[in-house]
């Protein structure tokens, strides 16, 4: 782990750039996962005079979420899928009473469902019933793909795609706190899990609806979003080496 620490501290060579180096990142809001790794790209293939250079992501965030995102450069690319295979933490905020077809905010409301019912002791009951081992079936807005074509490609275009369900864990799922029709939460769980589905099957227990309202993700396996660097601060430093 020395060389990987390493490269994870507040300071960064032209050194680290040109044989490659891991970097934590606080994704910005309404950015792609992609987008990042491009800017950074960009960037850093500027500053060191490369054509190319690799530049890959440990675990997609959705353009509405926030935080942590593992960004590998040059050789350190090797290490994405170890660090994909990590257990990941989350905060946010589930809004019930509602579904949208993206099951976030990223696309609007498609119906509204009763959430008088709801109680903070049948919160808790629903909560316990999610944790372990899960079958979730991953959202229509996503990007796996079947038959070439991404799902959220097809749900653009109003067409319905077959997702099979998948066996996630549900390590942790803690209530932060309720102020309906608005639920706090904190998560952590196995490689694979979509809090997106998380939310909508939460409020379907419940017998109403619900999208994820914000997203944040706190960690993956040890890397804490508290060490992440912030975008424009670490873009800067690599265009003033």
């Amino acid at each position: 782990m020395e060389q990987i620490n390493h490269a994870l501290q507040d300071v960064i060579t032209m050194q680290d750039l040109e044989e490659g180096c891991t970097l934590l990142v606080d994704k910005p809001l309404d950015w792609t996962s992609f987008d990042v790794c491009q800017k950074i790209r960009y960037t850093a293939k500027y500053k060191i005079g490369a054509d190319k250079l690799k530049v890959g992501h440990a675990g997609t965030l959705d353009p509405r979420a926030t935080g942590l995102l593992i960004v590998c450069l040059g050789k350190h690319t090797k290490r994405l899928s170890a660090f994909q295979n990590y257990n990941k933490e989350y905060t946010g905020t589930i809004y019930l009473g509602a579904t949208t077809p993206s099951y976030d905010t990223e696309t609007r409301v498609d119906q509204v469902y009763p959430t008088d019912h709801i109680n903070p002791d049948l919160v808790e009951q629903v909560r316990q019933s999610f944790l372990g081992a899960v079958d979730q079936v991953p959202p229509a807005y996503s990007a796996i793909k079947k038959d070439g074509v991404r799902a959220y490609q097809a749900a653009r275009k109003g067409e319905k795609m077959d997702l099979k369900s998948r066996l996630i864990t549900i390590l942790d799922f803690e209530i932060m706190g309720i102020q309906l029709p608005q639920v706090n939460f904190r998560v952590s769980c196995s490689k694979g899990t979509y809090i997106r589905s998380l939310a909508f099957d939460f409020g379907k227990a419940l017998q109403s609806g619900a999208y994820l309202k914000t997203l944040c993700r706190t960690r993956v396996g040890p890397f804490k979003l508290e060490n992440a660097w912030n975008l424009e601060n670490l873009l800067s430093v690599i265009d003033n080496l």
